[in-house]
């Protein structure tokens, strides 16, 4: 009896550690489930149309893996606004691009976290979606690709992306906003530019009083203003009294998408294309801005140093460095002497007032109201 006894109890000892064993195990697994992060379900956003507006060229088609949505593109509203993206959290890309002025900030150069100011002015950004290259000296090809510079230049947001985007995982609205754009809620930097490119890509300004003078309602534009379109657009020869606006600022969206030396400088602090393309051929050569809501977007020029409007036609008229080694030659052999004496235009008075008048009828009063395009509440 005591032998039976000893082994039932070993056995018993046995069967009741590989019962432990077991139940363990079985924690462990159903620990490991508890653990696993749930699959996410997002439905599929909605592709965002743009409309073509009248007379305008065609739009061009986004980068196939970054199609407009609409998810994506309040996505990219709320980055554009978003100042967590600085080192400080004090400036956004609305900072220096606020809608009331067209996407500028109103000052010669553009100011960035603790004041530390840039070299150049902050550009308007409207009708991006048919820009080749961007930026003044055409650094970027690519609105996603320039999304980045802002971010993480020292003299404007000052913050590498990677810190920026792990500071977005931690604030709530962020991880189902990319969720919803981009089916996974954990945060990419490279889902983040495509966000802002997006968002940035939407920016169309077309409705201004010459849009719609141009669209057939001729009651819009007064004398003045009509007489400064024609000055605006026509290449004096002599003959012909004009402006030779339109050579450099012509077509619906006011800009040949070019890079030119229109006169600035003899010699130059900032070479402008040439620190793009190395060649000294490009030096002091800029991006021709468009005109589209020029009224807003003073002071005007790369670093900002023409105040007025009126300031750009007297440089035009009066002040264009002639000797500067790269100047255009669309500034060479344009007057409206008539025995082509000289190479400044010889406007007069009125005739500036005019050209002045006409640009002022390209504010888009639409576009810097939009909602669709403001800070979100």
């Amino acid at each position: 009896m005591k032998f039976i006894r000893h082994f039932s109890f070993r056995r018993w000892r046995g069967l009741a550690g590989a019962g432990l064993a077991g139940l363990l195990l079985g924690a462990a697994a159903c620990r490991r489930e508890a653990e696993a992060p749930a699959p996410e379900h997002f439905p599929a956003p909605t592709p965002y149309a743009l409309v073509q507006p009248p007379l305008f060229p065609a739009i061009p088609a986004p980068p196939a893996d970054n199609p407009l949505t609409v998810e994506g593109v309040e996505l990219g509203r709320h980055l554009f606004y978003e100042k967590a993206l600085s080192l400080d959290n004090s400036t956004s890309c609305g900072s220096c691009h606020q809608q009331a002025r067209a996407f500028t900030d109103g000052r010669a150069r553009a100011q960035g976290v603790g004041g530390a100011l840039h070299a150049r002015s902050a550009m308007a950004l409207q009708n991006l979606v048919w820009e080749p290259k961007l930026t003044w000296d055409g650094a970027s090809p690519s609105l996603e690709q320039q999304a980045r510079t802002p971010i993480e230049n020292a003299v404007e947001m000052h913050q590498p992306l990677r810190a920026g985007v792990a500071r977005l995982q931690q604030m709530a609205p962020y991880p189902p906003l990319f969720g919803k754009a981009f089916g996974t809620s954990t945060i990419t930097e490279e889902n983040a530019l495509k966000a802002l490119a997006q968002f940035e890509r939407t920016l169309i300004s077309s409705n201004s009083r010459y849009d719609r003078y141009r669209r057939g309602d001729r009651s819009l534009l007064s004398a003045d203003e009509v007489r400064g379109l024609q000055l605006f657009s026509i290449h004096p020869n002599g003959t012909l009294r004009g402006g030779n606006c339109s050579d450099c600022h012509g077509g619906e969206l006011q800009t040949d998408h070019n890079f030119r030396n229109n006169g600035l400088d003899a010699a130059f602090a900032d070479l402008g294309l040439s620190s793009q393309t190395g060649r000294p051929t490009d030096n002091g050569k800029f991006r021709v801005p468009s005109l589209r809501n020029v009224a807003l977007t003073a002071p005007y020029m790369h670093d900002g140093r023409l105040a007025t409007l009126q300031d750009v036609l007297d440089h035009y008229n009066e002040h264009v460095a002639f000797n500067s080694p790269t100047i255009d030659p669309l500034l060479l052999n344009t007057t409206n002497d008539p025995l082509q004496q000289r190479h400044d235009l010889e406007l007069t008075a009125q005739e500036k007032t005019q050209i002045i008048a006409f640009l002022r009828t390209l504010t888009d009063s639409t576009f810097i109201l939009d909602p669709r395009f403001s800070a979100p509440r």
